[in-house]
């Protein structure tokens, strides 16, 4: 396996950037997610890793080649597509086997690597199969185990599990985990869905409009997202966003609403809101960190039901809050009704707060 660096790539069709500027490193055996919403630059950055489209300009390197200039052949890469791209007259066996015979490998030497790759994903029962008799996930496994054949420095995965069923791509995460984990392979693997990033990534690349948001390990990202783009991407549901001005009374700075109530800040948060541009601030909370009240109680602040979910162990609410809506967690034992008065009460160690102007982060200085 092999270490893959991105320097200041980039990417443009005209006057539109695809990728801007993107830099990043893969060490050795880590698995990288780049993940983001459609049209983010997450499969054009690939692509231009697997040599499939030409850089504007920047620099990749992969263990220590600058690949910039070689094809897709010759850059020790393996790639897995989202349609597993199985040949239906071959079978299985023959589907691991071509690759090798391309390279003109001996065929006791084909016939060892292929019986390798089917033993590691649990396959070998399927070889003497086609595709068109596999399951989605059988024919995923396939499409690895023609990867791995080929011992290559760095895997590409391209959105792979986005054809499966929703149970079928839980089961799946878990063996792309197994499977990176066994070999310590150096995987780059792209998906639209950060739930399959934060599962299963050492490190996640969250990028929009083609530049490289916040690159760092998943419990990070979630915990200490860089921007109001970020926060609002990762995690499930999203974390609430609530646009509301500073406001100091008496020494004691708050936030306040346009409908007019206050809520006061801890020392620290009020050191953050002081290094914003303008009185503008975004106040950020995820759904665990935020207490619903049934009555006006301390700080909480006032909220209007719009929908409840229950799904079981949790239930879900939303609520409008400021302009803004809310998701809130609740244990299934606490009822609350759409369009009932209920009251927020935000942690002060776990809210985040964003500059209305610049929507990054605000921190402490």
């Amino acid at each position: 396996m092999a270490q893959v660096v991105l320097k200041d790539l980039v990417k443009t069709y005209g006057s539109v950037y695809a990728a801007k500027d993107v830099s990043l490193t893969v060490n050795d055996g880590e698995f990288v997610a780049l993940v983001g919403p459609s049209g983010c630059g997450k499969t054009t950055t690939l692509n231009l890793v697997a040599g499939l489209i030409p850089i504007t300009s920047g620099d990749i390197i992969i263990g220590d080649r600058v690949v910039n200039d070689l094809d897709p052949k010759d850059r020790d890469i393996a790639m897995v597509f989202q349609n597993y791209a199985l040949y239906p007259q071959k079978t299985v066996f023959q589907n691991l086997a071509f690759p090798l015979q391309m390279r003109k490998l001996p065929k006791d030497e084909i016939d060892r690597k292929v019986r390798e790759a089917a033993k590691v994903l649990d396959i070998t029962h399927l070889l003497e199969r086609k595709p068109r008799e596999l399951s989605g996930g059988q024919q995923q496994r396939v499409a690895l185990g023609r990867a791995l054949v080929r011992d290559p420095a760095v895997f590409l995965m391209d959105e792979p599990l986005s054809n499966l069923d929703a149970k079928l791509r839980v089961q799946m995460r878990s063996e792309i985990k197994r499977f990176h984990q066994d070999l310590n392979a150096t995987i780059i693997y792209v998906t639209h869905d950060q739930l399959e990033a934060v599962t299963m990534a050492d490190k996640m690349a969250v990028m929009n409009g083609g530049l490289l948001q916040q690159y760092d390990t998943p419990a990070q990202v979630f915990a200490n997202p860089v921007n109001m783009f970020v926060a609002s991407f990762v995690g499930s549901p999203a974390m609430s966003l609530v646009p509301l001005e500073v406001s100091s009374t008496n020494g004691i700075t708050s936030l306040t609403s346009a409908e007019g109530w206050h809520l006061p800040l801890s020392a620290e948060n009020a050191r953050k809101v002081a290094n914003a541009r303008s009185k503008k601030v975004v106040l950020g909370a995820r759904h665990s960190t935020i207490r619903l009240h049934k009555e006006k109680l301390g700080d909480a602040v006032p909220a209007k039901v719009y929908t409840v979910e229950p799904t079981g162990d949790i239930t879900f609410v939303q609520a409008f809050l400021s302009g803004a809506i809310v998701n809130i967690s609740l244990p299934p034992s606490v009822i609350v009704e759409p369009d009932e008065m209920v009251w927020l009460e935000f942690d002060q160690d776990r809210i985040h707060l964003f500059d209305g102007e610049t929507e990054m982060a605000l921190r402490a200085e």
